[in-house]
């Protein structure tokens, strides 16, 4: 049968264990089980981890198809630097290398979030952030959801409004969004910050509340998402998701900005709850204002 190619060091040493035995075989277990160690390291240290001698592996060396153990190690060490950057690539991203110094790391963050922001100031619907803080500062409730990093954003808006008297609040979970969802109803409310606009817990959470005559606002970077049609309201900031961590790191930025502005401008609503004397102002206990309507008894 004809092969694209040929199978990796690992997979040969595994195919070849159940044939081996005694020293060969725990030479064979030790790379298996320690490959990054192998590549880096000598036949000397990896015949004593395996207590054998560099001979025996040699031989194995020989066994798997190699010219001897260097050039087992060097494909050892071709394979394993692979895995590393295949990770690295899709967790990281392309955007910082893993031996990249510190000041190419800040810098490339700090662009990266400085290219955000400048998406964002050409995104943001202004018209639409309005309405949006109109709806919270005369919302009888206004229930907030965001998982993951997406809760980072949303729960510093959820503490900001409660900081200054509107009656909000945060739920990061399914069964708790679900409830929240259901509590909420006309004239309320629900506000997600979603950077890939598809999470189908977040999805639920919107639609409930929608079906229950809540406003449904969405901060999301794909406007154009099964969120994004759901939501009465969408909040673009200019953000795209993308699938390595720095291309979310940099909408991080757009994200806090835009909630910055629906809280900024929900302020401007209810300027008095930031008076020093409002019961809900700077220095005085969070309390619901119908609290203090009450007649004495």
């Amino acid at each position: 049968m004809e092969r694209a190619g040929s199978p990796s060091p690992l997979q040969q040493v595994k195919r070849a264990l159940p044939e081996l035995n005694g020293a060969m075989q725990r030479v064979a277990e030790h790379i298996l089980a320690n490959p990054d160690e192998v590549a880096r390291g000598s036949i000397t240290k990896l015949a004593e981890a395996a207590q054998t001698s560099a001979a025996t592996v040699t031989r194995l060396s020989t066994h798997l198809g190699y010219a001897g153990y260097p050039a087992l190690r060097a494909a050892l060490a071709m394979e394993v630097g692979r895995g590393l950057e295949a990770g690295w690539t899709s967790d990281i991203g392309l955007a910082i290398g893993p031996a990249d110094p510190p000041e190419q790391v800040l810098n490339v963050l700090a662009s990266t979030q400085a290219n955000a922001l400048r998406n964002a100031l050409a995104a943001i619907d202004l018209n639409a952030a309005t309405r949006v803080a109109d709806a919270i500062a005369g919302a009888r409730r206004t229930h907030i959801y965001g998982e993951w990093g997406d809760a980072i954003p949303a729960r510093e808006l959820y503490i900001r409004l409660l900081r200054i008297g509107i009656p909000v609040w945060f739920f990061d979970g399914p069964s708790s969004s679900q409830i929240g969802a259901g509590l909420l109803g006309e004239g309320d409310v629900a506000l997600t910050v979603t950077r890939s606009g598809q999470d189908p817990t977040t999805l639920a959470f919107i639609q409930r509340a929608k079906a229950e005559g809540a406003l449904t606002v969405a901060i999301t970077g794909v406007v154009d998402s099964s969120i994004g049609a759901v939501a009465d309201i969408v909040l673009d900031t200019g953000t795209l998701n993308g699938p390595a961590w720095t291309e979310f790191f940099a909408g991080r930025a757009s994200d806090v900005l835009t909630a910055g502005l629906l809280f900024v401008l929900v302020a401007q609503r209810v300027p008095d709850h930031l008076t020093a004397n409002h019961p809900n102002g700077p220095g005085q206990p969070v309390l619901r204002p119908e609290i203090f309507d009450q007649p004495d008894t």
